[in-house]
């Protein structure tokens, strides 16, 4: 295997995460398949599967705890063959379980890593009250580390791996388990590392969790990528027929009939106190609806175009089933 990565790409960033066919087996299963990722400095990878789909196995490979079966991986320029101390300098892996010692108070946890990475002395202490603040847990710095909710210690963890400000984060279900309070507050964390310039890879089954922070998605079935793009180009592919959302303050059945007469316009659906009109296919303007009801004398509270969102996207692309 070559322990220097290809020449990246000149259109594109900095490239820190590249895997080429990247595969691994257990017997005759395979965990994943011939995976090809590419990220670039401050991409925010969404890595979206059903649990044992392949999203551990990947991460486990790129942290360079797993070894695969065949295929390269390269993290920030490194083989994970020839360079595994350089990745894991350069890399920050969560795992979506991990524990905590008993009777260690969560600073003294931070500092007994920051130990292990070798920052000493003055330099320890500020590296540690500096991801206490990032992670928003100065609050908690003399707590023992095993009494804290299942969010903060996620988000110790978190602290833990920021330490080293490492390039790369690797971050396995960071929101798993989590009540709907904590997953807003780990949400809003991965957006400010992601301002920080850090590239992250993200793996969820919860999807609207990374429907905001992630430029990049990848989604995965039985150990192969169905999907590894933009965020955008996946809803472009989705999107074939336009739906426009339409409230009328009155008569609504009414405003539905006669959008139904319009030519560019498929079909009309009720939900709720909007209408969702769906254009014909290659139909992009739906100023001919705003005309139709507008000219019928009705008063038009909302025109607007609804969006497609992941969780759309993961349903129409996966059969769900696991590796």
């Amino acid at each position: 295997m070559s322990d220097s990565a290809p020449s990246p790409d000149p259109s594109a960033g900095e490239p820190m995460i590249e895997t080429r066919g990247l595969t691994k087996k257990y017997g005759e299963l395979f965990a994943i398949r011939e995976i090809n990722i590419n990220l670039c400095r401050g991409d925010v990878f969404g890595f979206i599967g059903p649990n044992g789909a392949g999203k551990t196995t990947t991460m486990r490979i790129l942290a360079t705890l797993l070894t695969p079966t065949w295929g390269e991986a390269y993290v920030g320029g490194h083989s994970i063959y020839t360079k595994p101390k350089e990745i894991r300098r350069t890399i920050g892996y969560m795992p979506d379980f991990f524990g905590v010692y008993d009777d260690m108070k969560v600073i003294e946890y931070l500092e007994f890593f920051a130990a292990a990475y070798r920052i000493d002395g003055d330099a320890r202490r500020k590296k540690c009250d500096e991801v206490l603040g990032l992670v928003d847990l100065e609050f908690k710095r003399e707590a023992l580390a095993t009494s804290l909710s299942r969010g903060m210690t996620q988000r110790l963890g978190l602290a833990r791996v920021l330490l080293h400000d490492p390039e790369v984060l690797l971050l396995d279900e960071p929101a798993s388990g989590l009540d709907p309070r904590a997953r807003i507050e780990m949400r809003n964390l991965l957006k400010r590392l992601r301002g920080l310039g850090k590239t992250i890879m993200v793996s969820s089954h919860i999807l609207p969790e990374l429907a905001d922070i992630c430029n990049k998605v990848g989604i995965i079935e039985r150990g192969e990528l169905v999907y590894n793009d933009t965020v955008e180009s996946l809803l472009s592919l989705l999107r074939k027929q336009l739906v426009i959302r339409v409230r009328v303050a009155e008569s609504q059945d009414q405003a539905a009939e006669s959008l139904r007469m319009l030519p560019v316009v498929d079909k009309v659906e009720t939900v709720g106190d909007e209408l969702h009109a769906t254009l014909q296919e290659g139909s992009r303007d739906p100023s001919d609806l705003s005309a139709k009801l507008v000219g019928e004398g009705y008063r038009v509270q909302l025109l607007a175009e609804k969006e497609i969102d992941l969780e759309t996207a993961f349903m129409t692309l996966t059969k769900g089933i696991t590796a």
